[in-house]
């Protein structure tokens, strides 16, 4: 697998979760990350990214609860989600990509975890 993500489950309302997610020095190097999440139903939307320079973006979803990172180190990217709320409870994704302009894209995507919010 060229992402491998961790740290979902079940949490109640208000409660924190860190997902994690981890890949290769030739991936983490030269792509942005991100998170996105598809709750039931619905269509898959941008959480957070940041970039190699450690710009980051956030869904309007996430501002001001969730913060994403990286760790050079470990090759990385970490999502710490707090005040969580149901409407959180969806599969989360790991994506890697790197953006070729005209070109294109090249994207990496994870398997899915789930993020349960529920009392």
């Amino acid at each position: 697998e060229d992402l491998v993500e961790s740290g979902g489950g079940l949490v109640q309302p208000g409660g924190s979760l860190r997902l994690s997610c981890s890949t290769s020095e030739s991936i983490f190097s030269f792509y942005t990350m991100g998170w996105y999440r598809q709750p039931p139903g619905k269509q898959r939307d941008l959480v957070a990214a940041i970039t190699t320079d450690g710009d980051t973006n956030y869904g309007d979803s996430a501002k001001g609860r969730f913060t994403i990172s990286r760790d050079t180190t470990k090759n990385t990217m970490f999502l710490q989600m707090n005040s969580l709320k149901p409407e959180d409870t969806a599969v989360y994704y790991c994506n890697a990509n790197l953006d070729y302009g005209d070109i294109g894209r090249d994207d990496y995507w994870g398997q899915g975890i789930q993020v349960t919010v529920s009392s």
